[in-house]
């Protein structure tokens, strides 16, 4: 190599440790914010359902926080390099869209769209090509989702709320049903579809042991 080309290789090389060890910075942030909310949210299963607004109104300004990172971000990945450095923050957005999917479901018992989770995190399409919500991340969220929620209808029970496994059980059935039409051709991806099988019979379980005892207000009715 001659020693103009060997300048321009050292030089791309230099820019890409400056960025990595920019993005590690951004990174290990979230990861406190994405560690805090989890922390917080985890609190669901010993918290009864009239307190339950309380605790999502202390988690709401946490995930609003992340704005300030994915911004960070964004601001710092060159063009074009989303596919480059996206493994690095990975883990983080998919706890932070986990969160947002929990606290969607909480309050309003729907489940939170990809573009939805995208704007609650700040993440701006025109930021596509450095940093984005992709597919991926997204359905490994809502996956966690789904499994969180397998232990809230157990933990429901036991406070008392007879009702939460019933919607729980709708719930989850209905985003099996949405997974099992997508054509899933990530191998992890897919192998965590599979494993909802086990959250749904776990659900399913509960279900029907409070429908055996007559404890939801629902199964109290005259048939």
């Amino acid at each position: 190599m001659d020693s103009d080309n060997l300048e321009k290789i050292n030089q791309i090389l230099d820019a890409d440790v400056e960025t990595r060890e920019r993005i590690k910075e951004h990174v290990t942030e979230f990861d406190k914010k994405a560690r805090t909310l989890s922390g917080i949210l985890n609190r669901i299963h010993s918290t009864r359902t009239e307190q339950m607004p309380t605790l999502l109104d202390i988690a709401r300004p946490v995930l609003t926080s992340c704005q300030e990172t994915t911004a960070a971000l964004a601001d710092i990945i060159p063009p074009h390099q989303f596919w480059k450095w996206k493994d690095m923050w990975s883990n983080s957005l998919r706890s932070a869209v986990f969160s947002a999917a929990l606290i969607e479901y909480l309050q309003s018992g729907s489940l939170v769209s990809l573009p939805q989770a995208a704007e609650i995190l700040g993440i701006k399409t025109d930021w596509q090509d450095r940093f984005t919500l992709s597919v991926e991340d997204y359905l490994h969220g809502v996956i966690n989702l789904v499994n969180e929620l397998s232990r809230l209808a157990v933990n429901a029970v036991t406070l008392g709320d007879f009702d939460q496994p019933i919607k729980i059980s709708l719930f989850v059935k209905d985003v099996f049903a949405g997974f099992s039409m997508l054509n899933l051709k990530n191998d992890l991806l897919r192998r965590r579809y599979d494993s909802l099988k086990y959250d749904i019979k776990k659900v399913e379980e509960v279900v029907y042991d409070v429908s055996l005892r007559k404890l939801a207000p629902s199964s109290k009715q005259p048939s």
